[in-house]
């Protein structure tokens, strides 16, 4: 079988810190993935665990990120998607990076759904999946300013797409039933305040209708959420990040995963950052990478 790629994320951030712990509560599984990190940090490691060793000449210092830490970070990143490329392994599960210290080391970096879109190819969908929550996005890793530029057919229909075949895979559910919020505060109020919906959204909704029957047209986002919850949507699709990730984060920011649909192999990781002002205190909830892991391997 082949194994799930494990990547240490930001050496300085909590990465580190997770990723033991889950090896110390999930011992049955080592010999299911191959960690990709510094020699320091595997050396700190059970010697039946399958390693790969990154180059790093710096000493990594809990909670003080460093230009060198993120470059580790990246060649993490390069040699797991080279993993999958090659068929060792079949999904990467990645730590927490931080965007802001891999652009002092690769200026073109955006985020690590996009770094895996530029290895793997393919058409990329941010999604998040929790215990209780299916949330994929039209848009995510943009300035606001510039999201209703940005909203059109072919990504509601990506989006769309996404939170089917999760909602399948994860919830069991033939024909899933998706809700898609609006652009605006009340999902446009019939015009009055903002034309998306009119003009973009419901027409591409309407294009995926027989594909995908059990498919709203677009609803406050106000109140998506709190139906979903109770049951009556499988998944939800939201046109930009923080419409999606505010409520899940509020709810399940302890056991929500990001997964990047679309590419050609599995890519899942934490729903959390690097943790810079926590780490090596030894209080990071391993939770999220615990699930990140074990939807790898489902959708794997």
């Amino acid at each position: 079988m082949k194994k799930i790629a494990l990547t240490v994320g930001d050496p300085c951030g909590v990465g580190r810190e997770i990723i033991k712990k889950w090896i110390a509560s999930h011992p049955a599984d080592f010999g299911g993935v191959k960690i990709f990190a510094h020699a320091e940090f595997l050396s700190e490691l059970p010697g039946e665990i399958s390693k790969c060793e990154i180059p790093a000449s710096a000493k990594f210092i809990p909670g003080n990120p460093c230009a060198e830490g993120a470059q580790l970070a990246l060649d993490a990143l390069k040699a797991a998607a080279k993993s999958c490329e090659t068929g060792e392994c079949s999904a990467v599960v990645t730590a927490p990076v931080s965007k802001f210290w891999m652009k002092k080391v690769s200026p073109d970096f955006v985020g690590q759904t996009e770094f895996f879109e530029s290895q793997w190819g393919g058409a990329p969908v941010m999604c998040f999946a929790g215990e209780r929550m299916i949330v994929s996005l039209a848009t995510w890793h943009i300035p606001l300013s510039e999201v209703p530029r940005a909203i059109n057919a072919e990504n509601i229909g990506r989006a769309v797409s996404a939170a089917a075949a999760l909602a399948k895979k994860i919830r069991k559910a033939p024909s899933p039933k998706i809700a898609v919020c609006g652009l605006n505060p009340h999902a446009g109020e019939g015009g009055i305040l903002g034309m998306e919906e009119i003009e973009i959204i419901n027409p591409a909704i309407e294009s995926l209708k027989e594909k995908y029957p059990n498919l709203s047209l677009a609803l406050p986002p106000d109140t998506v959420f709190n139906r979903h919850l109770k049951g009556e949507f499988d998944a939800v699709v939201a046109m930009y990040h923080d419409q999606g990730l505010a409520p899940l984060k509020s709810i399940e920011f302890d056991c929500a995963v990001n997964i990047s649909m679309g590419l050609s192999h599995i890519r899942t990781s934490p729903d959390h950052g690097t943790g810079f002002d926590i780490a090596g205190k030894n209080i990071a909830s391993p939770n999220s990478f615990a699930k990140a892991v074990e939807l790898a391997k489902l959708l794997a």
